[in-house]
């Protein structure tokens, strides 16, 4: 079904760049940067990307003025730790992975405005007239901090590069300053026998010398910022925040000793970099700059007229919420601050976690090799999507939902009403059949109602961010559509009152448009297939602006009498128990084990 679009998929039909037009609701959308050091995997697409996509191509859809913006996390220890394991430079190893991701997210129908990366100059320019300016306005200070070293490579040891026993649960594999085991995050020098990962040796610890931002002097700013903003924002991101709060702040550091990263732009730093939850975040900014070099402040420094949304997974909430926030906020300029921030809990699999590290799980690229279509992919993240609390992947649930709820649902309503039409007799030679006196039929009337009441809770749902809710609601509106052509028995119908089938079958071709509209944000494929076999030209984009409750309560007038449709065809294919079974002892173990197997 229906090819992909491109990555870079600007919502404006010319060349220039889209920006913020005064007057109009203009939206930034940001996913959060993935690490360039490993394929993504389904969890980290429907809690970064995929989720932001939906709500930008709905924003486009309600006719937003809409700038995404995405790209690739690539400065870091990971980036180091993986050119060390694939002997090649960390330059290498993002231009490798960089083109892993943007493939995968043009498979997976990402419609960004523009996919950049950070290890660009314009992240270096940016970066550190941020820093110049923290540092004018004596928002940094310097101190000396204890760090882990290794005498045999001969350096100091980010987090990344350390391993040891968790001082917490006792995890005998827990990184640098965060165990995956537990929530519990430390100091590298906190770690029980802690080891270089590089070589495996043991470390001593040694005094080194870092630039802080100092939190606790812009805690009222902060403060102040949270409060006006968090009604905006998801349960999760709230509760981290608050809690983050309530702990107290405290200065952190900014800088590590490494050589893969932004320069520190003072003399006696010169041999460090920045932290990469420091520069990270102002990533948004740079790629922005490298999408529009001369008009990026307009999207960035304009909260008069700019709605900045930014989607990630729990697990980057305090460097959303705490971090980026407080680093605009020093610098003392009119920054656009986010206003509404989307948090995605963890997406497990079957009864494990999916796993970078230990390739557990189905990755961005083994989707596309299973021949499952895109559209059924994105179907089953979102309304499987973890909004508040963790869910999981399952082969058995995918079935499901794709046989009962694509299949059953939503392209059998479809395949029904457009089949018929295109009948000779008794249906109508594919030509959409004239309406009259649908005042006086009540079975028409009933479910415009219920279908105006369903498209204003999909509405509000959106508008909020709750996309797996906004799914659902569409939803329910094909299942709205199945009820009425049964109760009309519109094949008894079309021998014995001609007049009243053309009100149901006007009315449920009406239907099948409003599906392909509200349903284009989660399934575009889909609807793009469904607008071909409705004769419906794809190069005029859907909108919501003439669907209010009203009009959605008069289904029989979104598609004109006469109008020749396409030929219909099934939109859905089922998924076999043999499918399913083949396909979990494929996908048994890790990703290494796999490749052993086919081995």
């Amino acid at each position: 079904m229906g090819s992909q679009e491109p990555i870079n998929n600007s919502n404006n039909n010319s060349s220039a760049p889209i920006l913020p037009i005064p007057g109009q609701r203009n939206v930034l959308i940001t996913s959060a940067l993935p690490y360039v050091n490993n394929v993504p995997h389904l969890g980290n697409i429907i809690g970064c990307v995929l989720s932001a996509d939906v709500f930008a191509r709905y924003c486009r859809l309600n006719g937003c003025n809409t700038l995404y913006i995405g790209g690739t996390d690539e400065y870091g220890t990971a980036t180091e730790i993986k050119a060390l394991q694939e002997n090649l430079s960390p330059r290498e190893i993002c231009d490798k992975y960089h083109e892993i991701h943007k493939e995968i997210y043009e498979w997976f129908g990402i419609s960004f405005d523009h996919f950049g990366r950070t290890s660009t100059p314009q992240q270096t320019d940016v970066c550190q007239s941020i820093f110049n300016k923290l540092w004018d306005k004596n928002y940094l200070s310097e101190d000396t901090t204890h760090q882990l070293y290794c005498d045999r490579c001969e350096r100091f040891l980010a987090d990344r590069y350390v391993e040891g026993t968790c001082p917490g649960c006792n995890n005998g594999s827990a990184r640098g300053d965060q165990c995956d085991n537990c929530p519990k995050t430390y100091d590298s020098t906190e770690l029980v026998d802690p080891r270089c990962k590089i070589c495996g040796s043991s470390t001593t610890i040694r005094d080194t010398e870092h630039v802080f931002l100092e939190f606790p002097k812009l805690e009222e700013k902060l403060r102040s910022y949270i409060s006006e903003m968090e009604a905006n924002w998801s349960g999760n991101a709230i509760r981290t925040t608050k809690a983050w709060l309530k702990e107290g702040l405290k200065k952190r550091n900014i800088t590590r000793d490494l050589k893969w990263g932004v320069p520190v732009p003072l003399e006696r730093y010169k041999d460090k970099v920045f932290y990469v939850w420091y520069d990270a975040p102002i990533g948004y900014i740079s790629i922005t700059k490298c999408y529009t070099p001369d008009h990026w402040e307009k999207w960035w420094k304009n909260p008069k007229d700019v709605e900045l949304y930014q989607f990630m997974g729990k697990d980057n909430i305090p460097f959303h919420t705490f971090w980026f926030p407080s680093i605009l906020l020093g610098t003392g300029e009119n920054w656009t601050l986010m206003k509404a921030v989307s948090v995605a809990e963890y997406l497990n699999y079957e009864s494990d976690k999916f796993s970078k590290s230990g390739g557990v799980g189905v990755f961005g690229t083994d989707a596309k090799d299973t021949n499952i279509p895109v559209e059924v992919w994105r179907y089953y993240l979102i309304i499987n999507r973890p909004e508040k609390s963790d869910s999981a992947f399952k082969w058995e649930d995918l079935q499901a939902k794709v046989n009962g709820e694509l299949v059953n649902k939503l392209g059998n309503f479809i395949h029904r009403v457009l089949s018929f039409i295109a009948k000779d007799d008794p249906g109508y030679g594919s030509v959409i059949p004239d309406a009259e006196n649908v005042e006086l039929h009540p079975l028409t009337q009933d479910l415009g109602r219920r279908v105006g009441d369903l498209v204003d809770e999909y509405k509000a749902a959106m508008e909020k961010v709750k996309l797996r809710e906004g799914l659902e609601k569409a939803m329910s509106i094909s299942k709205e559509g199945n009820h009425y052509l049964q109760e009309s028995r519109f094949w008894q119908l079309c021998k014995q009152d001609r007049p009243a089938c053309s009100i149901v079958i006007r009315t449920s071709v009406g239907l099948v448009y409003l599906l392909a509209c509200l349903l284009e944000p989660f399934i575009p494929s889909f609807s793009a297939e469904v607008r071909k076999q409705l004769n419906l030209p794809l190069e005029i984009p859907l909108s919501l602006d003439d669907i209010s409750i009203e009009r959605a309560r008069r289904l029989w007038e979104f598609l004109p009498r006469g109008h020749r449709i396409g030929s219909p065809a099934p939109l859905f294919k089922e998924l076999k128990d043999k499918e399913i079974v083949q396909l979990k002892e494929r996908f048994a173990g890790s990703q290494a084990d796999r490749k052993l197997k086919a081995e």
